[in-house]
């Protein structure tokens, strides 16, 4: 479970973040959803410790974010952000060896290889692991990225958008990807997303943020409603019946 009391961050006398009082369950996918600047990505970063935070506490599996080292912290929660740029050229391999990092220290053994194939076979990449970065496509490429990060072995996932730049077929193949990641290899994952369909499709639960504060939360069914979308979204939205559960419409 993640829990965030009381969290906030002030960036300005006119931005600021929380304060967020929040309980994520153990299990499945947790979407943050909201329009931009809501402060979702900025919350995901303060749960991975990549953000400082200004008050409160943020606790992952029990663990107080602020007080637990690097090095353990890095075996209970990972995080991929949206700047995913390596300099350097690597293969697919040698990415995704460094989710691998906070337990081997750069020394790979043969448990580390495993889970290094181990994680390039569960997003489809055998054929690509020696590629180099620059020669996949997007999709190609994030399903590395997230590869990478499934390599750290964490049972805390943190996605900051990683269908940016994908087009509707990849992510809808990404968000398979992190459906079985949740399911098969129960791992908790919580993903920044800007499609509510998406989130309404593949997630568990979604948080609904606005203006640095969660103003709902609940699973698709309690979200995916007319009124606290457009009350989130602050522009008329209709939910209709979809093949496959409810649609968000905007009009």
């Amino acid at each position: 479970m993640i829990t965030l009391k009381s969290v906030s961050k002030k960036y300005s006398d006119t931005v600021s973040i929380g304060p967020v009082t929040l309980e994520i369950p153990t299990g499945g996918i947790t979407a943050l959803v909201g329009p931009n600047g809501a402060g979702k990505s900025t919350m995901l970063t303060m749960v991975g410790r990549l953000l400082g935070i200004d008050q409160g506490s943020i606790e992952v599996a029990g663990y107080d974010v602020s007080k637990t080292s690097s090095k353990d912290l890095a075996k209970i929660v990972s995080i991929l952000r949206q700047e995913n740029h390596f300099v350097t050229r690597l293969t697919v391999r040698q990415l995704v060896g460094f989710g691998r990092y906070p337990h081997s220290k750069g020394r790979l053994n043969q448990a580390d290889e495993e889970i290094i194939s181990r994680s390039i076979d569960f997003l489809d990449l055998g054929e690509l692991e020696g590629r180099y970065l620059d020669e996949l496509s997007g999709g190609q490429r994030q399903r590395a990225y997230v590869a990478m990060v499934l390599a750290q072995d964490t049972d805390t996932v943190l996605l900051d958008e990683p269908l940016n730049n994908l087009d509707m077929k990849h992510s809808v193949v990404m968000m398979q990807h992190l459906q079985r990641a949740a399911r098969e290899l129960n791992r908790t994952i919580v993903i920044v997303l800007h499609d509510i369909n998406f989130a309404g499709h593949y997630a568990d639960y979604i948080c609904a943020m606005k203006k640095g504060k969660v103003v709902e939360f609940g699973t698709p069914e309690e979200i995916m409603c007319d009124e606290v979308l457009t009350k989130v979204f602050e522009t008329p939205v209709n939910v209709i019946p979809g093949p496959n559960g409810p649609l968000a419409v905007y009009y």
